[in-house]
């Protein structure tokens, strides 16, 4: 979950436990900042720390347990921007920060995925506002071991998971998965529901698949039901 606020982070704590079938990961943002929430029902391990010392709370990493064997999720949030050069700034260093941060995707299997704000270099329209250095972390993450997920699937399709008040699609939420996981990639496709019928977003959900079995997910205990008293003899 991506944009997520302190606000988030407070409704989420009574659900966001083990005894209650889910777990968290959520490093809570500044005061009007906004983070990304890893949420699973599946065991899940410290990730080893990523460290982005800027704007730690755009970059969550959690390690999920599978029958193959651990696998990373990060989970990406990062900030938008207009045309001032504080924006502009504050945009590239965070982007500059992951590339010194994320390891090469032939260490492990590693999914990375989230709200880029970025594009692909071969966009279908092409937009003349985005610099070179937002297409750059894109195209690092393919010479660094990543696969586009989506692409790998549906390699000439126009899907946007953000649309303009002018009616302008954008692709800006990816999911990136490590060599080892790129054969495994079963499904990925743009939820729109959300953003088009609920209105609960502005942006299309991600669902990314992979052919692997997950580990035994968590008990979900039920607070109101009382266990049954134990016999002695």
């Amino acid at each position: 979950m991506t944009e997520t606020t302190r606000a988030t982070g407070a409704r989420s704590s009574p659900t966001g436990s083990p005894s209650a079938g889910y777990a968290v990961a959520y490093p809570v943002p500044d005061k009007g900042e906004r983070g990304v929430m890893i949420v699973s029902r599946l065991p899940m391990a410290e990730a080893s720390p990523l460290s982005t010392a800027y704007l730690p709370y755009r970059a969550v990493s959690a390690t999920v347990k599978t029958q193959a064997g651990p696998v990373d999720v990060l989970g990406l949030y990062v900030p938008s921007r207009d045309a001032s050069p504080a924006k502009i700034e504050r945009k590239q260093r965070f982007l500059d920060g992951l590339q010194a941060t994320i390891a090469h995707g032939s260490a492990s299997g590693r999914v990375v995925l989230g709200d880029f704000n970025i594009l692909e270099p071969d966009h279908d329209p092409r937009y003349a506002t985005f610099r070179p250095f937002e297409y750059g972390f894109y195209s690092w993450l393919g010479d660094n071991g990543y696969h586009d997920a989506f692409r790998r699937l549906h390699p000439g399709d126009r899907e946007y998971s953000w649309v303009g008040r002018t009616n302008d699609g954008y692709r800006y939420d990816h999911a990136f998965v490590s060599d080892p996981l790129s054969g495994l990639v079963d499904d990925c496709t743009y939820v729109h529901e959300p953003r088009t019928v609920t209105r609960l977003s502005d942006h299309s959900g991600l669902s990314l698949r992979l052919a692997v079995a997950g580990d035994e997910p968590l008990v979900v205990f039920d607070p109101t039901v009382l266990p049954e008293p134990e016999t002695l003899f």
